[in-house]
């Protein structure tokens, strides 16, 4: 068709209806042509059949394509050019007979070779679509035998499982056969099988019952073999504290006979020498005595110690005038005999049991431990609690923190210049005065206490140094070592205090005596109206109070009690 549109455009040419049609110079060679008509004298050409060009297709089946040959395109070409020309008139004294001019031969010439270019086009792409299409064909007979392979695959799988399935069958008939034969057989063996595992199954829970019980018998056990162990060392420290004291009673009684029969002789009063007067004198000694060193190698049996100081280290005895000393001593002796008392016995022997059973095990926070600690902690026993309660309370500093943390403090709050190190070396000696740890500067507990006041200064720049944080630091080394007390001051003062209350505005402080001011108005009615009537600004007495947590207000003893419940539970 793309041959016939071109020929259609060339330009008509001029030639009279008798001229010949111009053809191909092949099939003019091979058909003569008659001059006076114009047409080829064989007339057989035009029933012959046109050559055909065979394909195959992508099945392999030859295809027969019919070519069209030059002279049936040039004669198309002619026929449509002269076709306008016929519809004029044919004027009749044109002459008849093939006159060619040079130009009309020319065009005719550029016309074949047109049709020759496009016809080796034609034949290439052919060529080219011949080519594609085998290398399809190609692609796909793979693809055929592929599929082929895999259909053979599949349908040697699909006869295995049929032969499976009819196997499967063939033992289900079976079975149902042999089921039908014996029924009640069958169902007395099924339900004694579910019989056994049903049996099989209490056996494995019972036995695992009996594991855990064993393992917690065993565990019991240990602990009371611990307990035993404990109590046992206890009597026998108690039997041997029990012959001293026999044998201390005993030497007494002697004592008092031989004053007795000194008493019944007639003395002078005036007498400097006279045996009573040394009697008396060593009996008072054995009295006043501080306990020897016997009784400190066991500290948990060793009683309050009669001498200046209590066994805190407070001093407890004036140093001026001798009367008074003797008195203070006295009044001692009458403390002591009241801390014999029943209760306070039993206490200790509560507090024993209690940590004699945390041997295998770590404290816990329980309300018999809150009850215990509320009625006052032993002083032998207050270490370890004490420890527990701040490493409680401080275990997320202390995780947080790098091991050694404490040393690097102190390290670099030495070689570093700090500002609150003067003002904590003035503070020192003015802690707790009226203790011997801290009485002068070569004292133990003064080192310490610097060392724990420089740590905390260095770990908390915005505080710093505040007064009241010494004595804090100061009562915490009485019972701990130096790194558990800068961690019992952090507790203090990052845990339990709120903020600000040991800054330089000491703002949480006064804010603590306007609530406590409150609750004197509401549950004190009468004694706040008391101290209102007389304008009694009672908060420069208890802001010292709240701000060392009552050291140096109250005497000792309840001093370490309120102590023992604060570090437990915290400020509430």
């Amino acid at each position: 068709m793309r041959i016939l549109q071109q020929s259609l455009k060339c330009p008509q040419i001029g030639r009279s209806p008798g001229e010949d049609t111009p053809t191909d110079p092949r099939s003019t060679a091979k058909e003569p042509r008659d001059e006076s008509q114009g047409t080829p004298t064989n007339a057989s050409t035009e029933s012959q059949a046109p050559p055909t060009v065979t394909c195959t297709n992508s099945s392999d089946t030859p295809i027969n394509m019919p070519t069209v040959s030059q002279d049936t395109h040039t004669n198309m070409h002619v026929n449509s050019c002269n076709a306008p020309a016929k519809e004029q008139a044919v004027p009749t004294d044109m002459p008849h007979g093939p006159k060619d001019t040079p130009e009309a031969s020319l065009e005719v010439k550029g016309v074949k070779r047109k049709v020759e270019e496009e016809e080796d086009a034609q034949v290439q792409a052919l060529r080219s679509h011949v080519e594609k299409m085998e290398g399809e064909n190609a692609g796909l007979q793979k693809e055929v035998s592929a599929l082929k392979d895999r259909i053979g695959a599949i349908s040697e799988q699909l006869a295995m499982l049929i032969e499976t399935i009819q196997a499967k069958d063939q033992v289900i008939m079976q079975l149902s056969q042999q089921g039908g034969a014996m029924p009640g057989a069958d169902c007395n063996s099924l339900t004694s099988m579910a019989r056994e595992h049903q049996e099989l199954d209490k056996l494995r829970d019972s036995l695992q019952g009996y594991k855990s019980q064993n393992k917690f018998l065993n565990k019991e056990i240990l602990e009371l073999s611990v307990l035993r162990r404990n109590a046992e060392s206890r009597e026998r420290a108690l039997e041997a504290r029990y012959v001293s004291l026999q044998a201390k009673m005993c030497q007494v009684e002697s004592k008092y006979l031989v004053l007795l029969q000194e008493m019944k002789k007639p003395v002078c009063s005036s007498a400097e020498g006279s045996p009573v007067r040394e009697i008396i004198s060593r009996l008072l000694e054995d009295a006043l005595q501080v306990d020897s060193a016997k009784d400190e190698e066991n500290p948990v049996f060793k009683p309050h110690v009669v001498s200046e100081y209590d066994v805190y280290g407070f001093k407890t005895v004036p140093e001026d005038d001798e009367e008074e000393r003797l008195v203070a001593k006295v009044r001692a002796l009458d403390l002591r005999s009241l801390s014999l008392a029943e209760q306070e016995v039993s206490l200790g022997v509560r507090w024993e049991n209690y940590l004699a059973g945390t041997v295998t095990r770590e404290m816990t926070r329980s309300p018999e431990l809150k009850a215990l600690i509320r009625a006052g902690v032993p002083h032998e026993h207050r270490s370890t609690v004490w420890r527990w309660c701040v490493g409680f309370h401080a275990r997320k500093f202390r995780e947080a923190a790098a091991p050694g943390y404490y040393e690097e403090l102190l390290s670099v709050a030495r070689e570093k210049q700090n500002p609150a190190s003067k003002q904590i070396e003035l503070d020192l000696l003015r802690t707790l005065p009226n203790n011997k740890h801290y009485s002068c500067p070569a004292s133990e507990g003064v080192h310490k206490l610097r060392n724990v006041l420089l740590a905390f200064s260095w770990r908390n720049p915005d505080i710093g140094y505040c007064q009241g944080l010494n004595r804090l630091a100061a009562i915490s080394l009485l019972y701990m070592d130096q790194e558990d007390a800068f961690w019992c001051l952090v507790t203090i003062v990052e845990v339990f205090m709120p903020r600000d209350y040991y800054s330089k505005t000491l703002l949480g402080s006064q804010v603590d005596q306007r609530v406590l001011k409150d609750l004197m108005a509401e549950k004190l009615p009468r004694l706040h109206a008391h101290f209102e009537q007389h304008k009694v600004d009672y908060s420069l007495i208890t802001f010292n109070w709240f701000l060392v947590v009552f050291v140096d207000s109250v005497v000792s003893d309840i001093l370490f009690k309120i102590w023992d419940a604060f570090l437990y539970e915290g400020p509430k």
